[in-house]
């Protein structure tokens, strides 16, 4: 393997003359890229930092240090979420010792030079890469959104990384920056399915908790759904990066890099042929749920983000209802959404049926929800696969028709036609 080769900008960085921050990030990139095998570093556009989320003394050390050394972040860096939501910082259960070294966390990072998005889904920002752009984004959903549905280039970049990577505007050009380490390795084929289930949002979260499963970090490769939506596929890769280790999977005649299946595979045989079934998603939606026996006391939606569209379809479904006495509703969302609805009108509506709405951060991460009375309801595979070791939840997981009818009524509702061709 040839050695890492610098450039003569680089070599300045290493030796501090954009300052001692600069070239404690430099040194720290060029030793992960030595790791990783890399043979020169790349240029990046953009950046996206998990770093800012408070996980202890170490994570406010290390951003400290650069603030008090002058950094600042050499390309536009949005944050992804924090410990609080700073909107709403009554809403927080925990520690206020902690939640102060959280907050004094997320203003570190701001300045540095980041945006304050505190986001999990930039990519629902004005902040988004297009197609082959090399970036350096963190947080999981993220990463393979950017990488599948907008057929931009990072790696999974992660805390302390990530900000390194800003300071300086480089990463190793290694891994998911290649071509040929984006092409499909294991080939999942979707079989018939039922119509009220292949329209459901449920389909792809539980579609994605498989493909994690079984892919591990090998890129997959889809076939056997026509379309989708963004929020579909934001679902799906969320899922598929939780349950494993996904940062790029390929979707045939939907996602940019696969036209067809034989793009998508650049030429080569898969390694592994899977079908999926009603019964493979079937049993995803049951190890996802972990809270059968248990009464239901709240709703927790929008892990990623909601978006736009995502609030529109909840109101749909809540057709002017209330949330029954007793069910506790959250939608966590970022800033620049909950702007939009609000100037939309929705948030009054939101707040009259008893819905409430995070900010910055998510229920699953801090301590929002009341986790000891019962069971929370979720859509998502991301929230329903952390949430019982993170805050110790009872999980129902089900569509966001179940979710919705469910908060409505007061106890979990299913919609046993998404199961059945009847």
């Amino acid at each position: 393997m040839n050695a890492l080769t610098l450039t003569d900008e680089e070599q300045a960085l290493l030796a501090g003359e954009a300052g001692p921050a600069a070239s404690l990030a430099a040194r720290l990139i060029v030793r992960y890229a030595r790791i990783v095998g890399a043979q020169r570093l790349v240029p990046v556009t953009s950046a996206h930092i998990d770093g800012c989320l408070y996980h202890g003394a170490v994570s406010l050390d290390f951003a400290r240090r650069l603030v008090e050394a002058g950094g600042r972040v050499r390309v536009p860096a949005t944050l992804n979420v924090g410990l609080v939501d700073l909107l709403h910082p009554e809403l927080f259960r925990g520690d206020p010792s902690v939640a102060a070294a959280g907050r004094e966390l997320m203003s570190l990072y701001e300045r540095l030079g980041c945006r304050p998005t505190w986001t999990c889904a930039p990519y629902q920002t004005a902040a988004r890469p297009t197609f082959g752009e090399h970036i350096a984004w963190a947080e999981s959903n993220a990463v393979v959104f950017v990488n599948s549905v907008l057929g931009a280039r990072t790696a999974r970049y992660g805390d302390f990384i990530d900000i390194c990577a800003a300071l300086i505007g480089r990463v190793p050009f290694a891994g998911l920056h290649r071509d040929e380490d984006r092409l499909g390795r294991i080939h999942f084929r979707v079989r018939r399915l039922p119509a009220s289930l292949a329209s459901s949002d449920i389909l792809f979260a539980a579609l994605g908790h498989c493909i994690g499963h079984l892919a591990g970090d090998r890129v997959p490769v889809i076939d056997g759904i026509e379309t989708a939506t963004e929020d579909q596929l934001k679902a799906l890769g969320a899922a598929a990066a939780s349950s494993g280790s996904v940062a790029l999977f390929h979707m045939v005649g939907v996602t940019p890099e696969a036209p067809t299946l034989e793009a998508a595979f650049g030429g080569r045989a898969a390694l592994q042929t899977i079908d999926v079934t009603t019964e493979t998603l079937h049993d995803a939606v049951r190890e996802l749920d972990s809270g059968a026996d248990v009464p239901l006391r709240a709703v927790s939606v929008g892990t990623p983000h909601f978006s736009i569209r995502e609030f529109r379809d909840f109101l749909d479904l809540l057709d002017g209802r209330r949330v029954a006495s007793g069910i506790d509703v959250f939608i966590s969302t970022g800033r620049d959404v909950l702007a939009d609805i609000e100037a939309r009108g929705w948030r009054t509506q939101l707040d009259d049926a008893g819905v409430r709405l995070l900010t910055d951060t998510c229920t699953y991460l801090a301590p929002i929800m009341e986790t000891r009375e019962g069971a929370i309801m979720t859509n998502s595979a991301k929230w329903a696969w952390y949430a019982p070791a993170n805050i110790g939840a009872h999980v129902r997981f089900g569509s966001l028709r179940e979710c919705v009818e469910s908060a409505v009524r007061g106890h979990v509702w299913r919609d046993a036609s998404l199961w059945s061709d009847a």
